[in-house]
């Protein structure tokens, strides 16, 4: 009797245990080298995000790939191997990003990218199946841009973008939206993240005498070709990827940068957008609770991407939970099937609605047009 008794107690206990499993999510961002100033304010961002979903406790596990696409994939292997995460979070390139993909669709594991080209979840397979992002695709922002060109009257244009599948993408998406509308494009140069001159390509793009240039580039690496373009004295418009929307990129790039246009979320701006703006209250939210930690005029987009990968985790853990337990196969499959039906979900960027051919699941709310002015964002009416 004392031996049943004994047994029936250890079984509760255990199964109360599994009851209270916590969530692990791991996630890989690039706090060091290149990509520094885009994935510091994601690392930022994570303590922020919520410690309790649907009575379950979250934990984080942060790793650095330091803008390396080896290191990324051996961050994500350890946090599905050693930690038994539920979700990876990450990461912040588009390369490091792509090279994750093999490994969360093996360990059948669902993963959030902070990086934005289409080519992360598109086209849908097998392993992308299993892959989601935050960020707005490159075509959403081309045709922000193009459609900001002809309003300008702009007829001629150059791309100076990265040498890497970055720069491609931007290249892709941004040359087939201008054909379309009618642009001429009149110069194609890339350039490493890692350079430090681009004079040569400067000067093929002045040659060509175009009304405007594009630079498909991300964080502060983006300046240099626009430091270039201003000191050789280029007097045209000069546009730049929502990948350059933090305050790095403006501290680095200073008075080059002033009258510059770009696409962003709408999180850049939160406290310009108009009062019934679906985002703004979110987006608020979200400044709020990074400025106060980390100082006043602090936030960026990035570390929006990585707040929005916690709203939808808090959306959808809650489904995933009725199904399955963390730390189980079937509930990753569930968290997997839960962030696809994502519905309506509000968050700094945009409203996610997902669906199984669209694992962004974006509008155009998500996206605005900015200006830099006096050192800072100001929103294009």
């Amino acid at each position: 009797m004392k031996f049943k008794l004994a047994l029936a107690g250890f079984v509760a206990s255990a199964l109360a245990s599994v009851a209270h499993a916590d969530i692990n999510v791991g996630v890989t961002l690039s706090a060091t080298g290149p990509a520094a100033s885009l994935g510091i304010p994601e690392k930022n961002t994570i303590p922020l995000l919520p410690t309790t979903i649907g009575g379950q406790k979250v934990n984080y596990i942060v790793l650095d790939d330091a803008s390396d696409t080896t290191t990324a994939v051996k961050n994500a292997r350890k946090l599905i191997a050693e930690n038994k995460v539920d979700l990876i979070i990450g990461s912040t390139t588009t390369p490091n990003s792509l090279a994750m993909i093999d490994v969360a669709a093996e360990a059948e594991t669902p993963m959030i990218a902070m990086a934005a080209s289409a080519r992360i979840v598109e086209p849908m397979d097998d392993k992308r199946f299993w892959v989601f992002k935050t960020p707005q695709n490159d075509a959403q922002m081309s045709t922000a841009i193009v459609e900001s060109m002809t309003n300008s009257k702009v007829q001629t244009v150059a791309y100076v973008g990265f040498a890497d599948a970055y720069g491609e993408g931007w290249w892709n998406e941004f040359a087939k939206i201008a054909e379309a509308r009618k642009l001429k494009i009149v110069a194609n140069e890339r350039y490493n993240r890692t350079d430090t001159s681009v004079t040569g390509q400067v000067l093929k793009v002045l040659a060509a005498k175009p009304d405007a240039v594009l630079i498909g580039g991300a964080g502060t690496p983006a300046a240099l070709p626009q430091k270039s373009l201003r000191e050789k004295g280029y007097k045209g418009l000069i546009y730049q990827t929502h990948g350059v929307a933090n305050a790095d990129f403006l501290r680095v790039c200073g008075k080059d940068c002033e009258g510059t246009l770009l696409p962003t979320g709408p999180v850049l701006v939160a406290d310009q957008l108009p009062a019934d703006n679906p985002v703004r209250k979110t987006a608020l939210d979200y400044v709020a609770k990074y400025e106060a930690a980390n100082g006043k005029g602090s936030v960026s987009s990035f570390g929006g991407y990585a707040w929005d990968a916690g709203q939808l985790l808090a959306a959808a853990a809650p489904v995933a939970l009725k199904k399955a337990q963390p730390g189980s196969r079937e509930f990753r499959r569930a968290l997997r099937d839960a962030l696809e039906g994502s519905k309506n979900v509000a968050a700094s960027h945009g409203v996610f609605n997902m669906s199984p051919q669209d694992h962004l699941g974006f509008d155009q709310r998500s996206r605005v047009m900015v200006r830099i002015e006096g050192g800072t964002w100001k929103l294009v009416r």
